[in-house]
């Protein structure tokens, strides 16, 4: 007489599962962080923030206000839109004071939709102007 195999007391090892299939539109679980950059508009910003004095960042009292309408004293107006303008001020903070930019300045910068990446890229750009226009003069004498 044949016996029947004896059962196996341990369960057994389970199968492999395979990997879902992703779907073509799905996104990644975590986007790659694209690089800080900055449009022509906003670095033409950037650029001419070095004129601007930082006296152009206050909002000048209601006598003053009425002295420069008496004697035409222009002031630099602010830019229309409220992101371009947070560049400008940070900008002039950046041309004037290096590094040393307001923690309040940088904290609307920051909250009008730039990063701090964006925030090193115009530091960096600006150190850059700086030593190639100390490059120049030393080459000029």
């Amino acid at each position: 007489m044949a016996s029947l195999p004896m059962p196996a007391w341990s369960a057994p090892a389970p199968a492999a599962k395979p990997a879902p299939r992703r779907a073509a539109f799905a996104r990644p679980s975590k986007p790659a962080a694209a690089p800080a950059t900055l449009t022509a508009l906003e670095w033409s910003i950037v650029a001419m923030a070095q004129k601007d004095r930082v006296s152009s960042l206050r909002e000048p009292s209601r006598f003053l206000a009425a002295l420069g309408s008496v004697f035409g004293e222009r002031r630099p107006k602010r830019l229309a839109n409220d992101r371009l303008e947070m560049l400008r001020r940070l900008a002039v903070y950046a041309w004037h004071y290096h590094w040393n930019v307001p923690d309040s300045e940088l904290r609307a910068f920051l909250a009008a939709g730039f990063s701090m990446d964006h925030y090193e890229l115009i530091q960096a750009s600006i150190n850059r102007a700086r030593s190639s226009a100390a490059q120049n003069r030393r080459l000029a004498r």
